[in-house]
């Protein structure tokens, strides 16, 4: 949360100050244009509105809506984990607590051995697609010719 003069540091990340705040505040890992809008919206701030501008009063208020947005008047269809597999309530997970959550809920389907746990193992998709000419991986196939069959004998 200290200012600098032209980068801010809200939630552990670095934001240009320079930027309006609605555009700004998408770099924040799991904050996405949507719900920086909605956040400026629920904290009365003009998302038109430098980064730069903003009080360190201000920042914590921010931070404050986007760690609870549901608690803040956020709909609950806006955040990014919507009924917790582990607790069953409407989470909003940000910075790289995403990439540890998602990690934990892929060694799950793994462990518990589901179709989807599969094909992540086996690094194929897990939502329905054809895999007769995507998601193929290493050396090409095709055909290879002999030396004299180039040279034309």
């Amino acid at each position: 949360m200290a200012m600098d003069k032209e980068i801010i540091r809200v939630m552990g990340t670095d934001l240009d100050g320079n930027a309006s705040a609605a555009i700004a505040l998408t770099a924040v890992h799991g904050v996405s244009y949507n719900l920086s809008r909605a956040v400026l919206h629920i904290g009365g701030y003009d998302h038109r509105k430098k980064l730069k501008e903003f009080s360190e009063s201000d920042f914590e208020k921010l931070e404050k809506i986007i760690k609870n947005p549901v608690d803040s008047g956020i709909p609950s269809w806006m955040i990014n984990r919507q009924k917790d597999y582990k607790t069953g309530n409407d989470l909003h997970i940000t910075g790289s607590d995403i990439t540890m959550q998602l990690r934990d809920d892929v060694n799950r389907l793994r462990k518990i051995r589901s179709y989807r746990g599969i094909r992540h193992e086996r690094g194929l998709p897990t939502r329905g697609q054809k895999t007769k000419s995507s998601f193929r991986h290493g050396a090409t196939v095709g055909v290879s010719r002999n030396k004299d069959a180039k040279k034309g004998k």
